[in-house]
């Protein structure tokens, strides 16, 4: 099974164009589940509609209900920001939580489940996206116990393990991934761990997701970081589930565009 998590940038940037790009991406990929965040919407418009249409997906959406400071960015308060599932099999039930924030920064930042159909057992997935500012960690820390909670609440009686992807903006060895994770420190919630599928990887593979040779990151002048995430809980039965490899894609422009600020994350799951 593979997984993809990936942050789209809203209608950032050349949103037109890169629309494209993120198609053509995904199209190459071949995905069977994907975890998306920032996605827009406006009208009857949306991103995640689109691509599902395109890709032949099922597609499930969660809205933002507090999207003004991102529409002031853009000077459009007629856009949605929200988070969104694409998935090869049907999305049998949705829950949406917003994570918690102090006033001064919250943006209305979302975790989405999505139950999905598939053939031989049903699938708890979930995407989240943490709130951004570097010193924040603590706010994360509060946001990634909200999550666990969250996904404690909603995986549910079936052998494959819940999978969580997203955009954490926070490195490998912060606070709040070792606290999401749960096997590096006491977990979020008794007992539930939820590994890195990084974990896994090549060691000598690129793993930066917010990467500097980006143009759209490179203007910022930070440093290049792994920030967003596949996390999956032990195998089930038989190894269902168990990470089997994993990588980066859209990390590179698509004729001259890049798709996003944000390299995706590719995870192949054992599926039986």
């Amino acid at each position: 099974m593979r997984v993809v998590t990936w942050n789209l940038w809203w209608r950032f940037g050349p949103w037109e164009t890169r629309q494209k790009a993120i198609l053509e991406t995904l199209r190459e990929l071949g995905p069977d589940v994907v975890g998306l965040q920032e996605v827009w919407a406006t009208g009857g418009e949306n991103l995640a509609r689109w691509l599902a249409g395109e890709l032949g997906l099922h597609w499930a959406w969660a809205a933002s209900p507090a999207p003004e400071r991102w529409q002031r960015r853009i000077g459009d308060a007629t856009v949605g920001i929200g988070n969104a599932v694409l998935s090869r099999w049907p999305v049998l039930e949705q829950s949406t939580l917003r994570l918690p924030a102090p006033v001064d920064i919250d943006d209305g930042r979302l975790a989405f489940y999505a139950r999905l159909a598939h053939p031989s057992h049903q699938i708890p997935f979930f995407t989240a996206h943490l709130t951004s500012p570097r010193h924040a960690s603590a706010v994360r820390c509060g946001q990634v116990t909200a999550l666990a909670e969250f996904v404690a609440r909603h995986r549910g009686d079936t052998p494959f393990p819940p999978v969580v992807t997203g955009d954490f903006n926070a490195w490998p060895d912060s606070d709040e991934i070792r606290l999401f994770g749960g096997y590096r420190t006491a977990p979020a919630v008794p007992h539930q761990v939820l590994y890195d599928a990084w974990e896994y990887a090549d060691p000598t593979a690129p793993s930066n997701t917010w990467d500097a040779s980006n143009p759209y990151v490179a203007i910022g002048g930070e440093p290049s970081a792994r920030i967003d995430y596949v996390h999956v809980g032990r195998p089930g039965p038989d190894g269902i589930g168990k990470v089997r490899a994993v990588r980066r894609a859209g990390d590179g422009p698509v004729d001259g565009v890049w798709p996003s600020d944000h390299a995706a994350v590719v995870a192949e799951l054992q599926e039986a």
